[in-house]
């Protein structure tokens, strides 16, 4: 049977809720997806969905797949609409959503290139950390950056995040160089609401690290840890982008270089691959390859 078309019925099943829903989307009959259904779970040689009188669930095999097959459907997509948009010109507004530390460091550089790609488009760019949702608040395309993608989303990964624990070189005079995660329990650690509030993950080679930390600020904004940390108050965990420079000329001091944080990945999360605009088809187009070429992110990330 055909996988591209295995993929797109794995798809419809999950974002539809049902087989029926996802049978009528298709135009096909109930029985065909049963088939396309059982392939997919051979192929996979794991059975991808929990089934009850109620409704569908990933098991976490469905989830791996589910990214999989949005992946392959979005290449293929790119391939369809390549040489209609190549000569044309594009125009229209686009709504962007993203965090601040990622704005102010990476997309206001790559928006400027992008735009003097294409003069005719307008951008809009959202700036703040918490979860939008994208029909309601007309959204196009949010920059989400996370280690726990929803399966449920229409996502497109741009690229990988990783992250550095550091700290002043005034903190680090008065309260120590932690040496292992475990020290980290003693220290002054300035959490983040939305990830790794109580709870840093670490790896080193094939082990595992989870790490109880607290201290006496949080807040919903890495970009306010990060000031803190360069005044001396706590250890922070931030993305590299948005401390490598500060570490370059010894205003943070990287801690613990030989654990690694838990890797976050940056994705693009849009509403629907059907009837894509041309200039939204573009910009996430344009920023899997800026974040993949870009001499710049290069210098910031590495």
């Amino acid at each position: 049977m055909d996988r591209l078309t295995a993929a797109k019925v794995f798809v419809a099943i999950v974002e539809r809720g049902s087989m029926i829903a996802a049978a009528d989307s298709l135009n096909m009959s109930r029985a065909m997806v049963s088939r396309y259904l059982a392939e997919m779970e051979h192929w996979a040689a794991a059975r991808l969905l929990h089934r009850t009188t109620r409704k569908l669930g990933l098991t976490g095999a469905g989830e791996k797949t589910l990214l999989r097959c949005r992946e392959l459907l979005a290449l293929t997509e790119d391939m369809r609409v390549e040489t209609a948009t190549d000569d044309a010109e594009l125009s229209g507004l686009l709504r962007l959503s993203c965090s601040q530390s990622l704005a102010q460091v990476a997309l206001g550089v790559a928006m400027a290139e992008f735009l003097q790609r294409y003069p005719k488009v307008a951008v809009d760019l959202q700036i703040s950390n918490r979860t939008v949702n994208l029909v309601e608040e007309r959204i196009d395309l949010a920059l989400r950056i996370t280690s726990t993608l929803d399966p449920n989303l229409i996502a497109r990964s741009l690229t990988r995040c990783e992250s550095i624990l550091c700290a002043a070189p005034a903190y680090l005079v008065m309260r120590g160089i932690p040496r292992q995660p475990g020290d980290l329990s003693i220290h002054n650690c300035l959490t983040y609401t939305y990830f790794g509030k109580s709870l840093w993950h670490f790896s080193q080679q094939q082990e595992k690290f989870s790490i109880p930390v607290s201290g006496n600020l949080s807040a919903n904004e890495s970009q306010a840890l990060l000031s803190a940390a360069l005044q001396g108050v706590g250890i922070t965990l931030q993305p590299r982008y948005a401390v490598a420079d500060y570490i370059a000329k010894g205003q943070l001091v990287m801690l613990l270089p030989e654990y690694s944080p838990q890797e976050m990945g940056i994705y693009g999360i849009y509403t629907s691959r059907r009837q894509m605009p041309p200039a939204l088809r573009a910009m996430i187009d344009f920023l899997h390859q800026w974040f993949a070429h870009s001499s710049y992110w290069r210098a910031i990330t590495q």
